[in-house]
């Protein structure tokens, strides 16, 4: 028997090593180690807001598999669907100190790892099952062939099952064989979800549309319910099925230390909130609120805050 689960994740996980002092990433000698990866930072930020979260993954049997390991354990995260996988490494990748608000350099080495052969063969259907909410990122989704049936299979039978089900788009064009393929594959994913949060401009990508409404009315046409646009320094901007519809300002932030994790920190904000049942409004600003706070601090997940330190 599993136990019960808010919310379950899958995707891949990196060590990260930040750099400690500016400059090209060729020339900096000190690096800090962390854990990287879009789905763990979202199971990170609803783990430290109290949600019990499970995510799922493929890591190497090696030091960097194991510090991801270690990770999950004290962010108590349920590990119960990570696989420690001997015959490949876990990625790794470096990412540059940037102290101008600018985003940083991060060069990945990841091809061939462990996650990259998740399968439909990690798909556990009692774990799962124990689940309330599914969340997906198109990161998991480009890593491979066997990576993306897993996600179609998961979001499928979860639907089936009268889950709820969040989709981040997250775009990694360099990751896919070509935009043409991203588009349809990701747009597969995203008609399965609940709710559908992208970037305004991976919307524009996605759905050829280039204005937030039709954005939003190309996913609700397809049975989404909500859709939550990120529409940068303006903030969000939201519409709902039943027609519900509005924009989210922005919370001001005087020094931008690090752009990375933004994006996942307004997912966390989002999804918690309206997995506590608030009004989409409400979840949009909480979204705002967390994105601000990632974007203050380097690293992808320092700046998520607990349940105290949201203050709400």
């Amino acid at each position: 028997m599993h136990k019960t689960l808010d919310v379950i994740t899958i995707g891949e996980a990196m060590a990260m090593f930040v750099a400690t002092e500016t400059g090209e990433l060729s020339a900096v000698e000190h690096f800090i180690k962390r854990v990287a990866g879009a789905e763990l930072n979202v199971a990170t930020g609803l783990a430290r807001l109290g949600l019990n979260v499970g995510w799922v993954s493929r890591v190497g049997d090696d030091s960097f598999g194991h510090f991801v390991l270690d990770s999950l354990k004290k962010e108590n995260i349920d590990a119960a669907g990570v696989t420690l996988d001997g015959r490949f490494p876990t990625g790794f990748q470096l990412k540059s100190k940037v102290e101008n608000g600018t985003d940083p350099i991060v060069e990945y080495f990841r091809k061939g790892s462990a996650a990259s052969h998740l399968s439909t063969e990690d798909y556990h259907a009692g774990y799962f099952a124990a689940a309330r909410h599914l969340h997906l990122s198109g990161v998991a989704a480009a890593l491979s062939d066997s990576s993306y049936e897993l996600l179609d299979h998961a979001a499928t039978t979860m639907k089936s099952q009268g889950k709820t089900i969040s989709f981040d788009p997250n775009l990694r064009p360099v990751l896919w064989k070509s935009e043409a393929e991203m588009v349809e594959k990701l747009n597969r994913l995203a008609f399965q979800a609940d709710w559908v949060l992208p970037g305004l401009k991976e919307g524009m990508i996605l759905t050829g549309e280039n204005t937030p409404e039709g954005i939003a009315d190309y996913y609700l046409n397809k049975g989404v319910k909500a859709v939550v646009l990120k529409t940068g320094a303006d903030g969000a901007w939201f519409k709902t099925a039943n027609g519900e519809q509005g924009a989210v300002a922005a919370v001001k932030v005087e020094n931008v230390v690090d752009t990375v994790g933004a994006g996942d920190g307004f997912a966390v904000g989002v999804i918690s909130a309206l997995l506590e049942g608030k009004p989409l409004q409400q979840a949009v600003a909480r979204g705002n609120k967390i994105g601000s706070l990632a974007i203050q601090v380097q690293g992808d997940s320092e700046g998520l805050p607990t349940r105290v330190q949201l203050n709400e």
